[in-house]
C-alpha cells in the first residue's frame, strides 16, 4: 500500500488486501460497539503544502464531533440525537443521526501537531500540513 493513500476503515478502498483489512476492522470495531451502519461521505486529498480530509457533516454542531490523532491515526467520532416525536410518522429518512466513527491512517509526512480543522456549511475539513523535509524542493546544478 502506498504510503501516501490513507487507509480508511469504512467506505474507500484502495485494492482487494486493503478492502479485506478494512473489514474485518469494521467488524471488530463493530463487536465492540463503536461502528454504526452508517459514515458520512468523505474526501481525501493532497497538495503540495498538505494533507486534508473533508467530511459531509450537514446540520452537525462541532459539539458533536471529536478528532483524535494517535499513532499516526485520525479518529473522528460523532453523536447527535434528532428531534422525534411520537407523533411524527416518517415515509422517507435519508438525514442520518445517531453515532459514527471514522479512522483514518495519516501518511508519515504530516506534522500532526500543526493539525487545524474547520466546519463551515456543513463540511468538517481537517487539515495537516507537510512537514517542510517533505515538500519538494529544487535542486541548482553547479557548472564550470
Amino acid at each position: 500500500m502506498n504510503s501516501y493513500v490513507p487507509s480508511v476503515m469504512s467506505s474507500i478502498r484502495t485494492d482487494g488486501f486493503d478492502h479485506q483489512i478494512d473489514r474485518l476492522l469494521d467488524e471488530a470495531l463493530r463487536a465492540f460497539g463503536t461502528s454504526n451502519n452508517w459514515a458520512p461521505a468523505c474526501n481525501v486529498w493532497e497538495n503540495e503544502n498538505g494533507f486534508y480530509l473533508q467530511m459531509a457533516l450537514p446540520g452537525w454542531e462541532p459539539k458533536d464531533i471529536t478528532l483524535e490523532v494517535t499513532n499516526q491515526v485520525l479518529t473522528v467520532k460523532g453523536e447527535r440525537t434528532g428531534d422525534t416525536s411520537e407523533s411524527q410518522k416518517y415515509h422517507l429518512r435519508e438525514i442520518a443521526e445517531g453515532q459514527f466513527t471514522r479512522l483514518f491512517r495519516l501518511p508519515t509526512f504530516v506534522d500532526q501537531n500543526k493539525a487545524s480543522a474547520t466546519h463551515k456549511h456543513g463540511l468538517l475539513t481537517i487539515s495537516f500540513p507537510k512537514r517542510e523535509e517533505a515538500k519538494p524542493r529544487q535542486i541548482m546544478i553547479e557548472g564550470s
